[in-house]
């Protein structure tokens, strides 16, 4: 069903012509033997005003499924985290960070102030705008949603921000790890009696991003029934709260406030991190007969007779008592040790694996899921490619992400019909790049 709804979005309902070719690109896909092109957003064009990371990685996996992406970006300096390393990628000046978020994308330079009649004749070629200016910002420049909607009524307009475009905080600047402080966090996060920690990435960033990325497919769905577009807003704060699922549940019915658990589960025991005699592995056991089976590995089948642990709920009542039973049998082997015994284990368990091990895991590398892209200076990139797979389409890492500008001219002839000259008076006028 979904594939006829997109095939008639595509062929009747543009009025743009922006999803007309049906052989835009080829690579590599997730379907074995496909020898033809069936990204599933294949033709779609989103104008990209993003930078740093919730933007881009929104953007970037609409990329991964087929949309064609025009990064707009700041003559000169471009996308802020084209700057934050080191490291940097071999004979370029980009950072390795800007790798992690900008595939698939063609990149333009183009003076927002300036440049708006341009941004303009875009906005009429692309299906999805998507920018993340603190608000009002955008609508000082006319290049807000209602500027768009005069000109481009069937445009999704998709505006992320840290704090939304009402409330008190609406005009503050969204960073992930503020957005993760006041949204609660950091302060269920860390050692039980230690200080906050941040996650070890920008997890609000990347979950607003994704948040972002399927309300977009829901509004170009919906567009197909309304033939108009609309507004979407999203942002760091609000994603935060979302995030906090059972925690935030916890405390709304029950008045439970949460507190730090480190690598343990407040609720299930035992379901942590134990140290071994080389590095830690992860235990979990969600039932009786799981708990049992740890027992029986552990050679100490007696442990799940004790009246102490008999059921989940006694097991979280004495967790003071059970984990350092476990600890002390579990820190006396290596965590391959551990492993090699625990590999046909009823119960789940894993290491805590560094990057190095993470990249040679052998289930890692079957699936493939690191690619290797040819850079336009650097010669090859690595990226880790997308975690969906789809039978009967494609979602894959084609392109490496786009030096600043590289896209700009290709942009403005094939897309906008510019002529060279009125090219080379908008670089003259300094407002392309």
């Amino acid at each position: 069903m979904f594939r006829f709804i997109y095939c008639t979005v595509l062929r009747c309902k543009d009025p743009c012509n922006s999803i007309i070719k049906r052989s835009i690109y080829r690579g590599n896909g997730n379907a074995d033997g496909a020898n033809v092109s069936n990204y599933p957003l294949e033709g779609v064009k989103i104008l990209d005003l993003t930078r740093i990371v919730a933007g881009p990685y929104c953007t970037m996996v609409l990329s991964d499924m087929g949309a064609e992406v025009y990064k707009v970006e700041r003559p000169g300096t471009g996308d802020e985290s084209r700057k934050w390393g080191p490291p940097f990628l071999n004979d370029s000046d980009d950072a390795v960070y800007f790798m992690a978020a900008n595939r698939n994308k063609k990149s333009i330079c183009i003076d927002l102030k300036k440049g708006r009649e341009v941004i303009y004749d875009l906005a009429r070629k692309c299906d999805v705008l998507v920018e993340n200016y603190v608000p009002g910002k955008l609508n000082q420049m006319a290049l807000g949603y209602n500027d768009f909607k005069k000109i481009a009524p069937r445009l999704i307009y998709c505006s992320i921000t840290g704090y939304g475009s009402t409330g008190p905080y609406k005009a503050k600047p969204g960073y992930d790890v503020i957005a993760a402080s006041i949204g609660g966090l950091l302060h269920i996060t860390g050692s039980e009696n230690g200080p906050p920690a941040k996650v070890g990435i920008a997890i609000t960033d990347i979950a607003t991003g994704l948040y972002a990325h399927g309300a977009i497919l829901a509004a170009l769905l919906q567009r197909y029934k309304t033939n108009q577009g609309q507004k979407i807003d999203v942002n760091l704060l609000s994603t935060q709260v979302a995030c906090l699922i059972n925690v935030a549940s916890n405390y709304l019915n029950a008045g439970k406030e949460a507190k730090r658990w480190g690598t343990a589960h407040e609720s299930i025991v035992p379901y942590e991190a134990f140290p071994t005699r080389t590095g830690y592995i992860t235990i979990g056991c969600g039932s009786n007969d799981q708990f049992h089976a740890l027992c029986d590995y552990l050679d100490i089948p007696e442990i799940a007779q004790d009246e102490r642990f008999l059921n989940n709920q006694t097991r979280v009542k004495h967790r003071q008592q059970l984990i350092p039973i476990l600890s002390d049998i579990i820190k006396q082997r290596s965590s391959s040790e551990w492993m090699a015994m625990f590999k046909n284990a009823p119960f789940p368990v894993g290491p805590i694996n560094s990057m190095a091990e993470v990249f040679q895991d052998k289930h890692i590398q079957d699936i493939g899921i690191v690619k290797h892209l040819q850079h336009p200076t650097a010669g090859e990139v690595k990226v880790v490619g997308p975690p969906v797979v789809f039978s009967e389409a494609r979602n894959c890492a084609r392109t490496a992400p786009p030096l600043l500008g590289e896209h700009t001219d290709q942009i403005l002839r094939k897309v906008l019909n510019y002529s060279d000259k009125y090219i080379d008076q908008l670089r003259k006028s300094h407002i392309i790049q």
